[in-house]
């Protein structure tokens, strides 16, 4: 369903045209032209604009707090990350919430990560409930638990993300699966030795 809160550029392209049109008729009809007519395009941008403004849509609010799992990654912000987890969350390794930032207080441990960049992001939106598939780069400290197992630096990590909207708007975390690391397929519950290419269990 096309929603112009999602798309404002459409309004500012109607305005565009609508330009266009009020440009043609003060041309040919040059003894109707009025000062106001010029207001006709200008007001179509400014509530394309507005609307934009105003309004904060699911898919901004999602693309939000991707931003914001990103930046607490960075900073090792475990408490930032459990404020955007569902107090029901479990996956195919972790119970419950407590479990997951059991995990993340263990391996979020300064030096851990250096950068987290977005390479791709895809959004379906049913509300009110929602999935997020992520491919993001991750550069590790030198220091970091995953450098002096693994002996990479780097990675790149796609996982997927089940959000449910909340009674207030807002969007919560319910479930997360990691889908491959560097490409291969693997999951919370199995991590891929990327020296020997064996198994390991994923909480060594």
């Amino acid at each position: 369903m096309w929603d112009f809160f999602d798309q404002p550029w459409t309004l500012l392209g109607a305005a565009v045209i609508v330009l266009l049109g009020v440009l043609t008729f003060r041309s040919v009809w040059f003894e109707k032209r009025r000062w106001w007519q010029w207001f006709l395009p200008v007001g179509i941008a400014v509530l394309g604009l507005g609307l934009d403004l105003a309004v904060a849509t699911d898919l901004e609010k999602i693309n939000r707090i991707g931003k914001i799992a990103m930046k607490a990654a960075e900073e090792e912000d475990c408490s930032t990350l459990g404020r955007l987890i569902a107090s029901d969350y479990e996956d195919s390794f972790h119970k419950d919430k407590q479990a997951l930032l059991g995990r993340c207080r263990a391996r979020l441990v300064p030096p851990a990560v250096e950068r987290v960049r977005r390479i791709g992001m895809a959004v379906d939106i049913k509300a009110p409930e929602a999935t997020v598939t992520l491919t993001a780069s991750v550069k590790l400290e030198p220091e970091s638990f995953w450098v002096r197992s693994y002996g990479k630096s780097a990675a790149l990590v796609k996982a997927q993300f089940w959000l449910r909207k909340q009674p207030d708007g807002s969007w919560l975390v319910t479930r997360i699966e990691i889908l491959e690391v560097d490409k291969i397929p693997t999951g919370w519950g199995i991590a891929r030795d990327c020296s020997s290419n064996i198994h390991q269990p994923a909480s060594c």
